[in-house]
C-alpha cells in the first residue's frame, strides 16, 4: 500500500528524496517519511516422515489446485512461530523440524511470502480450521502437478522439497520414520 494521507495526522503526503529511496511519501506536518508497506505471510511445504507431501483442498482459494499452508504473520511472531501456527491451526499438526526455504514476493496479491519446508510429528491431520475443506497426504512426487502451475510459490517449495529429499534417504528407526 502506498500511503497518500498521514496515517497520523491525515495531511496529504508530499514526495521527498530521502537518499537512495527516491520519492518517499513525506509528512511535513509530523516530519516524517511513510514508507510504502506490505502483507508479510508464510508458506510451508508440510511433509512427514515418510516424506510425504500434505496438501489442502481450500474451496475459496481454488477448486482446481491444493494449496501449502499458508497465513499472515501477526505483529509480534516471529515468522517461524507463524509457520508453526498455521500448520497448527489449520491441521492440528505439531512441526518437528521448521527449515527457511526462501522469501518470494507474490505480486497478484502484493505481498511477501517466507517460504518454510515442515516436517510434522507423524499422523493424519485434522481439520481444525474452516478455511480448509480437507487434507490429504500425498506422495512428494505427485505434489508439483496437483498445486498451482510452475512458477507459483507452492509449486517452487514443491520442487526445492524433491530435490532435497532426493539426497535423504528415509528409514523407520528405533522411535519411527526419521530423515537422515
Amino acid at each position: 500500500m502506498r500511503f497518500k494521507y498521514c496515517p497520523d495526522c491525515g495531511a496529504a503526503l508530499a514526495a521527498r528524496d530521502l537518499g537512495d529511496d527516491l520519492q518517499v511519501p513525506w509528512c511535513e506536518r509530523c516530519d516524517k517519511p511513510w514508507f510504502d508497506v506490505f502483507p508479510t505471510c508464510v508458506i510451508s511445504l508440510v511433509y512427514n516422515g515418510d516424506g510425504e507431501v500434505l496438501l489442502l483442498h481450500q474451496g475459496y482459494i481454488s477448486h482446481q489446485y491444493a494449496n501449502l499452508v499458508s497465513g499472515y504473520m501477526t505483529p509480534g511472531e516471529s515468522a517461524e512461530e507463524a509457520a508453526a501456527r498455521e500448520i497448527h491451526e489449520e491441521t492440528g499438526l505439531e512441526v518437528v523440524d521448521l527449515e527457511s526455504a526462501g522469501t518470494y514476493w507474490f505480486q497478484r496479491k502484493e505481498m511477501l511470502m517466507i517460504g518454510f519446508l515442515a516436517r510434522v510429528r507423524d499422523g493424519q491431520p485434522v481439520r481444525t480450521s474452516s478455511e480448509v475443506d480437507r487434507a490429504e497426504w500425498v506422495k512428494a512426487e505427485a505434489a508439483p502437478g496437483l498445486v498451482h502451475p510452475f512458477g507459483s510459490v507452492s509449486h517452487t517449495l514443491c520442487d526445492l522439497y524433491l530435490k532435497r529429499k532426493s539426497k535423504k534417504v528415509y528409514h523407520n528407526g528405533p522411535s519411527g520414520p526419521s530423515a537422515d
